[in-house]
């Protein structure tokens, strides 16, 4: 296999340009990780289409969660929770773009451009499309709590986003440390989230916990430095690792102040992952274990053509996939409550419902189908014509654009502002991508300045 020279093209069609991609793998290309983020990712999806319940009570729509309906579908959690698999990946991933850039003697300021366009640039159509669906539904006279609460929901994904940014621009600093400290530069983070959680619970200190969301998954993240050098590599590594998981998860979860459930449930006083506690570290720890001990079986079975292909054609619409399936699902269950009621006549977590996770999880896959398709090709921007912009624009926009994400993911777009918007955190994001050199903003101000030139 050989990497494809610039001038070759792939061929039209999906699976077509996926065999041909497959046949243009280098060798050395660790392909257990596009495997992992595509189900990491896949179940986080299908882990959502799940837990959601919707139910008409009468003539009252009710959104429900199974989690809390069902109690004993928190034990679900501790299979369906995978973002620490994201994030692990996503160490290993940034690790090795990171090398490949210092060695072509690419800058952080060219580095981070490519990042944050395949990152954040996926997001601004969804907006653009939430804000336009908010504004048209307050028209015609749904509830503000109505749109706030859907929006809401299908917006909770970008918190993900937000996150994953912040890590990605903290690279240079994070893998420098693992050069200089290797598996000890992970201690800080877990010392430092272990004081947040004790001054959380103890100290009733609640707004420090929101560190955590750094803390736990930039532990997690600098793991994947640790896969990527072999650092924690093998069977020797993976069952230790797997066996200390679960054990300080039972612990914490039995005998310490943290909830069984992995997932945040409605109506609980307090969540593992709003904001994150040291039960995920405990079950990033088992699930890396897992992962490695498959780790030799899985990429035997990678080397193989067709599995590749599959790979390579999931992991190319990915993040489309992640952003939109919960605006899918908020659609569908809308349309139910108004023009489909027998659809959610079904009270939760009944035999009867159960039954009907079939036809609505396909029904989900239908339409996602042709969003994916239609939206995909923004995880594919063009390449920049010109420099990138300095690196502390870069900062700056993904700050701005960060603090909107997190803000919509909290409260969703409804509000009381023109048209019934949040425009402020609808517009950050946007903002963000102009002043960091791309999107749609960036984009109007680069003709205006040829417009000027000429």
């Amino acid at each position: 296999m050989s990497t494809p020279s610039p001038g070759e093209r792939p061929p039209r069609g999906l699976w077509a340009g996926a065999l041909w991609l497959a046949d243009r793998t280098p060798e050395a290309r660790n392909r257990y990780v596009d495997l992992l983020r595509a189900l990491s990712i896949l179940a986080v999806v299908a882990g959502h289409w799940l837990m959601a319940s919707p139910y008409l009570d009468g003539e009252s729509p009710r959104l429900e969660h199974l989690l809390h309906v069902e109690p004993w579908t928190q034990w679900l959690t501790w299979l369906l929770q995978v973002m620490p698999v994201f994030f692990f990946v996503g160490g290993f991933a940034n690790g090795t773009s990171w090398e490949a850039a210092r060695r072509k003697g690419q800058g952080y300021a060219e580095w981070l451009d490519s990042r944050l366009r395949r990152l954040i640039g996926p997001v601004l159509p969804l907006l653009v499309v939430w804000g336009a669906m908010a504004a048209v539904a307050r028209a015609l006279g749904v509830g503000p709590g109505f749109i706030r609460v859907g929006s809401q929901v299908a917006l909770v994904p970008v918190w993900f986003l937000a996150v994953y940014v912040l890590v990605v621009m903290l690279v240079p600093v994070t893998h420098a440390a693992w050069r200089r400290w290797g598996l000890g530069s992970c201690l800080v983070p877990v010392a430092a989230a272990a004081v947040v959680d004790v001054a959380f619970f103890a100290g009733d200190l609640r707004l420090l916990g929101w560190l955590n969301y750094l803390f736990v998954w930039l532990t997690v993240h600098q793991l994947g430095y640790a896969w990527h050098d072999r650092r924690v590599a093998g069977v020797g590594t993976a069952l230790p690792l797997l066996v200390a998981g679960l054990a300080a998860l039972v612990l914490l979860t039995t005998f310490g102040p943290y909830p069984r459930s992995l997932v945040g449930v409605p109506g609980d006083e307090v969540s593992n992952t709003l904001p994150p506690k040291l039960p995920l570290l405990a079950l990033a720890a088992a699930q890396i274990g897992l992962l490695l001990a498959l780790e030799a079986p899985a990429r035997r079975w990678l080397a193989r053509r067709v599995p590749w292909a599959a790979t390579l054609l999931v992991n190319g619409m990915i993040m489309t996939v992640f952003l939109w399936h919960s605006t899918v699902m908020m659609l569908l269950v809308g349309l139910a409550f108004w023009k489909l009621p027998w659809a959610v006549s079904v009270a939760p977590a009944t035999a009867a419902w159960w039954w009907q996770r079939i036809p609505w999880l396909l029904a989900y896959t239908a339409v996602s189908v042709p969003l994916v398709l239609l939206f995909a090709r923004f995880e594919r921007p063009p390449a920049r014509s010109g420099p990138p912009v300095p690196a502390w624009r870069q900062l700056s926009g993904c700050l701005l654009a960060c603090g909107g994400l997190a803000a919509l993911a909290l409260d969703g777009v409804g509000g009381t502002g023109w048209l019934g918007l949040r425009w402020i955190p609808l517009l950050l994001p946007f903002l963000g991508a102009g002043v960091a050199g791309f999107g749609p903003l960036a984009a109007a101000a680069n003709r205006a300045a040829a417009h000027r030139a000429r």
